[in-house]
């Protein structure tokens, strides 16, 4: 074996902090071409945008080939297990519900809370939708809540924007916390210190997602006549996600902020009742955009005579299990028993040889193969309970696995691509060049922190991938322009990488994934530009508010909404 000499990353290797960091956004930049404007598959856009990461890592900065590779393997490793194993977990567990018709029950009981179509607009595609974002997230839930919209009388673009503008609060919690979980990690903080700051942020913008849904679905009279309902459903969610993202239970936030939500809900709905519905209904399935939506939505009527206490109290069952999995996996020494499976292991090519800029040994020396203590374990768990549960035999709950492993296939390999250009960019110095030059930026930059998740997740599809990308790069401007500002060094670090993460969820609804996902649930394959042009300013009215929010939590105006 030849031993490599050890490697400290330069921050400036080409002695211009500008064009230094220049070269280091190359990486970045060929994802945006490739992905964003010429149209590639999302894993070969990730493949030849670590492959420039590699080059830019060799050439510029120099990195040993050895050592380079060695770190995108590892990082491909990680995007793999625990990242990708997640989000199986958790779609299969969701799949479960469907194959055994269970989720055909749950969907049947919103009819019974009411018939307000604007009422159902909100409970289906924000409460229910940032459910199914918590457990499986992956386009799911605009799929589902799209589809269900349509079925109740929503116009086919109206559907589609309805639920594209509602997957955003939840996002930053999604897939059981996985965006949030990765963000902290890969910014190597404590979670418990960014996950609150990214529900803080989201909590707010909450308050303001529920009226644009009813802009959308109704317009001006929409607003007037359910406002108190958008509101109490928006302070609900909210509440929740604050209270719930600052416990040992923050991965699942979105699960206790969508249930404790329709909770609630149905109780307001006993002394407070909307007016206009009958006429809402046929508003609502009015076209958007004509020349696109040619073919008449027909509502489907929703048959719930046959459902009964019990049926509905089975269609909760996995949701109640996965609170009560998660919660028992909380328990300190139930934690420490799970923990004990993790087995640390020195990593090829960079045990003893990778340093950090500090001069100390970097994190990706070692690898830990984490079996128990991730949630896709106890998703796992969860998954197997539930095909049980439903008397499903084995060789079916195994199949459905199997599916969905077949179909995340490219996700997969996007994913582990993605994470592998995080870890070489991170190793070889390249992240750590640009936040330099970023923090040149000052105390401005606080109030354009979300805008790289933003952009991230609009690029990548997915917040999870985004954080991956930037959350180390926000944790290196924090360290830079920290020391003298109000919150101080760490307190500025959890802000940057807390905002940075929930600044991707506004991207979402914008990114070509989730387009072509909104299109292919409403039936309009080939409608993405459309859809686009209908959310776009949606997109940008959040964002900014989320960065003029994220800029006064840097200062003495906001800074008390931080814990």
């Amino acid at each position: 074996m030849v031993l490599l000499e050890a490697f400290r990353p330069d921050t400036n290797p080409l002695g211009h902090q500008w064009l230094s960091a220049l070269v280091a956004f190359l990486p970045v930049l060929a994802m945006l071409i490739t992905l964003g404007a010429l149209k590639w598959k999302a894993h070969w856009a990730g493949i030849f945008s670590w492959a420039v990461a590699l080059v830019v890592a060799i050439t510029a900065f120099k990195m040993p080939f050895g050592m380079a590779f060695s770190s995108s393997a590892e990082g491909f490793l990680y995007g793999i297990l625990p990242i990708v194993a997640i989000l199986v977990a958790a779609i299969w567990m969701y799949q479960l519900t469907v194959v055994s018709g269970r989720f055909d029950d749950l969907r049947k009981t919103f009819f019974l809370i009411s018939d307000d179509p604007r009422v159902l607009g909100i409970l289906i595609a924000f409460c229910f939708g940032g459910l199914l974002e918590a457990l499986a997230g992956f386009g799911a839930p605009v799929a589902i809540a799209a589809a269900m919209l349509i079925g109740i009388g929503f116009g086919k673009l109206r559907g589609a924007v309805t639920a594209l503008v509602a997957n955003t609060v939840p996002v930053a919690f999604g897939a059981v916390g996985l965006p949030v979980i990765q963000a902290a990690a890969t910014a190597g903080l404590d979670v418990g210190d960014v996950a609150p700051v990214s529900a803080r942020i989201c909590a707010l913008l909450g308050l303001v997602v529920p009226f644009l849904m009813l802009a959308i679905m109704d317009g001006a009279k929409g607003v007037k006549e359910v406002w108190p309902f958008g509101l109490f459903c928006g302070i609900v969610f909210g509440a929740t996600k604050w209270v719930v993202a600052s416990t040992a239970l923050f991965n699942l936030t979105e699960v206790f902020a969508a249930i404790i939500t329709v909770g609630l809900a149905m109780l307001f709905l006993k002394v407070w009742k909307p007016k206009g519905g009958r006429e809402a209904g046929q508003r609502i399935g009015v076209p958007m955009d004509p020349s696109v939506e040619t073919e008449p939505v027909e509502p489907q009527k929703v048959d719930t005579s046959d459902l009964t206490g019990q049926r509905i109290l089975m269609a909760l069952v996995p949701y109640i299990l996965v609170i009560v999995v998660f919660a028992v996996a909380a328990i300190p020494s139930i934690k420490a028993v799970l923990g004990k499976a993790d087995i640390p292991m020195k990593w090829p090519g960079l045990s003893g040889n990778l340093m950090n800029a500090a001069d100390k040994a970097a994190a990706h020396q070692t690898y830990t193969w984490q079996i128990t203590s991730q949630p896709w374990f106890l998703l796992f768990i969860v998954a197997v309970l539930v095909g049980l549960i439903y008397r499903m035999p084995i060789g079916q709950i195994f199949g459905e696995l199997w599916v969905n492993i077949k179909k995340m296939r490219f996700s997969a390999l996007t994913i582990g691509m993605v994470v592998a250009l995080a870890y070489v960019m991170g190793d070889s110095g390249q992240t750590l060049a640009l936040g330099l030059f970023i923090a040149g930026a000052g105390a401005i930059y606080p109030f354009l922190a979300p805008s790289l998740g933003w952009i991230g997740t609009y690029v990548t599809g997915s917040d999870t991938s985004a954080n991956i990308l930037f959350s180390n790069l926000q944790s290196t401007v924090g360290q830079q322009i920290g020391q003298g500002s109000y919150l101080g060094v760490e307190g500025m670090k959890h802000l940057l990488v807390g905002t940075g993460a929930a600044g991707g969820v506004v991207g979402k609804m914008i990114s070509p994934q989730s387009l072509t996902v909104a299109a292919t649930a409403i039936g309009l394959a080939g409608g993405e530009s459309v859809i686009l042009r209908k959310v776009f300013k949606y997109s940008i009215l959040l964002i900014v508010l989320m960065c003029i929010l994220a800029g006064l939590m840097s200062t003495p105006v906001l800074a008390w909404l931080l814990p």
